[in-house]
């Protein structure tokens, strides 16, 4: 096939939203990894981006973030597999695709699909005409069969184990000799971070924060997802039961380390102190705010897909809380609602490849102990059952008054539980931690 034949069908800025989805939307490359060469693009800077990103694609199992993606560029320029005439090139089109057009991406997926069906046909009746002078109908007809199945599994993402040990390593390796970081969303902390599987909260996973009213669920929802806006990742906000704008006061007393009673007062040097850190490689952080009991997961789907069009990827998604949201198809027990809204939070973290995270309320029971347990969740078990991580808030009278509270460990999928940190909180400044104290 020559180059002309090899290059997509495609104009110019058609081609460049493919390679922008396959380089910023995790799901439309795993989709399309298998279907998509770097030779189809017709200019080279694109197609080099593509291959970055089918490598890393290959190894680590999504795509490397805007994070990570500046070292991974440095290897390859480093290891000379992009020349040095194609390094602006290249990072112009990263440029581009950070805020290109992302919507439709399964209407590209077909188009891609369409294509590489076509295309394998083409190639099959090329190599099939000599084999039919010869009579091999048997070896015409499979190969037939496998250029018409093209596309056909495109959502098949199957992982072979035994295979994959080669790539397993080199993803333990690159981390061991910190070429790469684990993919997960930092809590701020490294000293939580250090106890989550992922070094923070993980992608296509649900964490939950557990406690009494007016333990501080929200401030530390607000807290964890300042935190990573602050490190570059992109957040969105659902609140449920704070306005939006309260929440924008806590956030603004904690960035700009003022009481939440002196905003007011101090709005002048709040201004400076806010602009200044927007100013830094901030990601984005944005708040939607809906009346308890009306805000279904479909509805936050359509949410998540809104933003997309606009360029818009989330890395974080918080809500506060599932607990008052609404159950996608409602019935008369509270607990199946409940199990349907966390079973299908969960799924939409998977699907969007970002980290979900909410909080629930301890039972009363739970709210009485000095240390609640996991089965004190309240109103049904099956919340800390689909949840990949239960952390609970905790604090007797005497620590309430010390400004100090623990973050126990209740559930963890893959890690260690059963243990807790002590932290020290400054809540009048709505800081849900300034500092760990130790592990106990």
């Amino acid at each position: 096939m020559s180059e002309t034949e090899a290059q997509f069908e495609f104009d110019p800025a058609f081609q460049r939203k493919i390679a922008s989805l396959f380089l910023r939307d995790s799901q439309f490359a795993i989709k399309t990894k298998d279907l998509i060469k770097p030779e189809y693009f017709t200019e080279q800077a694109v197609g080099t981006m593509v291959r970055v990103v089918q490598n890393h694609l290959q190894v680590y199992k999504t795509i490397p973030d805007l994070r990570i993606l500046p070292t991974v560029l440095k290897d390859e320029i480093t290891a000379k597999r992009i020349r040095t005439d194609q390094i602006g090139e290249v990072r112009d089109f990263i440029k581009e695709a950070v805020s290109a057009d992302l919507s439709n991406p399964d209407y590209v997926v077909d188009k891609v699909v369409t294509f590489a069906k076509r295309q394998a046909i083409e190639q099959a009746m090329i190599e099939s005409l000599p084999l039919l002078d010869k009579g091999q109908f048997d070896k015409i007809a499979e190969i037939m069969k496998k250029a018409t199945s093209v596309g056909l599994l495109v959502d098949d993402e199957d992982y072979d184990y035994w295979a994959e040990i080669e790539n397993r390593t080199k993803e333990r390796k690159d981390y061991d000799d910190g070429k790469v970081v684990r993919d997960g969303i930092t809590t701020g902390y490294s000293g939580i971070d250090a106890h989550l599987y992922h070094l923070g909260w993980g992608r296509k996973e649900l964490s939950c924060i557990m406690g009494a009213a007016k333990a501080g669920k929200s401030m530390s929802l607000g807290d964890f997802g300042r935190n990573a806006s602050l490190a570059g990742y992109n957040v969105l906000y659902i609140t449920l039961e704070v306005g939006k704008k309260i929440i924008a006061d806590r956030l603004d007393a904690a960035n700009a380390d003022t009481l939440m009673r002196e905003l007011i007062k101090d709005h002048a040097a709040v201004d400076r102190a806010i602009k200044a850190l927007a100013a830094k490689n901030t990601g984005r952080f944005h708040i939607r705010e809906f009346a308890s009991g009306t805000f279904k997961p479909s509805a936050l789907n359509r949410l998540i897909e809104s933003y997309r069009a606009k360029g818009i990827i989330f890395d974080l998604i918080i809500v506060d809380y599932a607990d008052i949201m609404a159950a996608e198809y409602r019935s008369d027990s509270l607990q199946e609602n409940l199990r349907t809204i966390y079973v299908d939070l969960r799924a939409l973290a998977f699907e969007h490849n970002v980290a979900m995270l909410t909080a629930t309320q301890t039972n009363r029971e739970g709210a009485k102990a000095a240390t609640a347990k996991a089965t004190d969740v309240g109103d049904d078990w099956n919340k800390a059952r689909t949840v990949d991580i239960l952390i609970g808030i905790n604090a007797t009278e005497a620590e309430k008054k010390a400004n100090e509270a623990r973050l126990t460990w209740l559930l963890s999928r893959n890690t260690e539980d059963g243990f807790s940190l002590r932290i020290k909180q400054d809540r009048q400044k709505m800081k849900f931690l300034t500092k760990i104290l130790g592990k106990v």
